[in-house]
């Protein structure tokens, strides 16, 4: 499998690890839309959201919680920040390795684009 994610997690390739435990990686967006941009992954590789399956429901609730933990350590919960999930080409999905954007820093306008 190619999946850059999976290398990531591997460390074939070294993220800017902003949080890790044994189910999740959290890392620095190579190219931030906002102050603060990590990408939450889980470690198991799911291509996109329409692949999770009823075994992976508490896995994909980690990358929320792993969010708002972020957002808290971070300093912008309280101010808020936005969470997005893409999914395949038209949703704007470019790494089929399900993850989740956690993006703080600054005010989000809507609708998003």
């Amino acid at each position: 499998m190619d999946c850059l994610f999976c290398k990531m997690v591997d460390r074939d390739i070294e993220p800017d690890i902003a949080y890790e435990d044994d189910h999740v990686l959290a890392f620095h967006d190579v190219n931030p839309q906002a102050p603060t941009h990590i990408l939450i992954i889980p470690k198991k590789h799911i291509a996109t959201l329409n692949d999770i399956e009823e075994g992976d429901l508490a896995l994909i609730g980690r990358l929320q919680h792993t969010a708002a933990r972020l957002a808290r350590e971070l300093g912008f919960a309280e101010d808020g920040y936005r969470v997005v999930m893409n999914c395949n080409d038209h949703g704007g999905q470019s790494v089929y390795h399900v993850h989740m954007h956690l993006m703080g820093g600054r005010r989000f306008t809507w609708p998003a684009g």
